[in-house]
């Protein structure tokens, strides 16, 4: 019994100062290029996916509508394209450098299969360790519920709102690259 005992202590102790020397020796991996580490993704995952389930909006207080639409696309033009890119165009300068990558929300399913509340939660609080920010101190409640009905709808948008999504939206000045 006194093995077990001096086991446990041992182990209460061991274990922990094992974890904290690992990150306070420089050896855990911080680098945006470095490779997760173990169990990161998982238990990140996990306590996002729980959070969220916990704390998401169940109901949407603005309707999903040809004009909201639009409203969400200008909000996603301004805040959220420089890093989850437009429907025609390739990741950001931004995007490429962070980890993990930002998804694509305008391409394949993107969040289209998530609830609108689960969006606005994210769009919201953002998420720690990934570069998503939390907008609630700059976006209004309705910004926050338009770009979260855009993304909810982005498979089936109608053209208006779809136009103002791509890179250079249709009758806009074509952007003129500064010679090197």
């Amino acid at each position: 019994m006194k093995t077990f005992i001096f086991g446990l202590i041992i182990g209460v102790i061991a274990v922990p100062f094992a974890v904290y020397a690992y990150f306070a020796s420089g050896n855990a991996p911080v680098a945006t290029s470095a490779p997760p580490m173990l169990f990161e993704r998982m238990l990140a995952n996990r306590a996002l996916k729980a959070r969220i389930s916990k704390e998401m909006p169940k109901s949407v207080p603005i309707s999903p509508d040809e004009n909201n639409f639009k409203a969400g696309a200008q909000v996603y033009r301004e805040n959220c394209a420089v890093c989850h890119s437009f429907s025609d165009g390739s990741p950001s300068v931004i995007a490429s450098g962070m980890f993990p990558k930002p998804p694509r929300l305008l391409k394949g399913t993107g969040v289209t299969d998530d609830e609108p509340g689960e969006t606005y939660w994210k769009v919201a609080n953002g998420i720690r360790l990934t570069g998503m920010p939390g907008f609630k101190e700059s976006l209004s409640d309705t910004q926050m519920w338009q770009v979260s009905l855009l993304l909810a709808n982005a498979d089936k948008l109608p053209d208006s709102a779809k136009q103002m999504l791509t890179i250079t939206p249709p009758g806009a000045p074509v952007p003129v690259m500064p010679v090197k």
